[in-house]
């Protein structure tokens, strides 16, 4: 049987900490976006237009970037207090290199690296034990 690769990513539209589920502890890795204050101020001092193209295409690499993270597992738990998980859940799911690859989101709110890593450890713990009951 082979082994499936567990990942967790608690993220909002500016960072992403992405935790293995297949290490003890936790090995956990950043992913943060470029669109930052100071990029959206510089924008917005040319155009409203102009700072919405800059952020789209930022967004667009931001999310790019973790979709190539995800394509090395078999199970995936987007988490978070913002949207952005649900989006990015939206791009990967039309695309079908992610077919395969079994992809939940679930709300939270802003937490703690801790708390992020007990998140993930409670998801996959109880989805492992729910799933060999079956």
């Amino acid at each position: 049987m082979k082994t499936e690769k567990r990942l967790g990513i608690w993220m909002d539209h500016s960072i992403a900490h992405l935790m293995e589920f297949s290490t003890f502890p936790i090995e956990s890795s950043t992913s943060k976006s470029t669109f930052t204050h100071a990029v959206m101020e510089e924008a917005m001092s040319r155009s409203e237009r102009v700072m919405h193209n800059k952020e789209h295409g930022q967004e667009t690499a931001y999310y790019n970037l973790l979709g190539n993270s995800i394509k090395q597992y078999n199970h995936v738990v987007l988490f978070g207090p913002t949207e952005a998980k649900t989006e990015l859940h939206n791009i990967l799911k039309n695309d079908r290199h992610f077919d395969t690859i079994k992809i939940e989101v679930r709300n939270s709110d802003k937490l703690t690296e801790n708390q992020q890593h007990a998140f993930v450890k409670e998801f996959f713990t109880t989805h492992l034990l729910t799933s060999s009951n079956h």
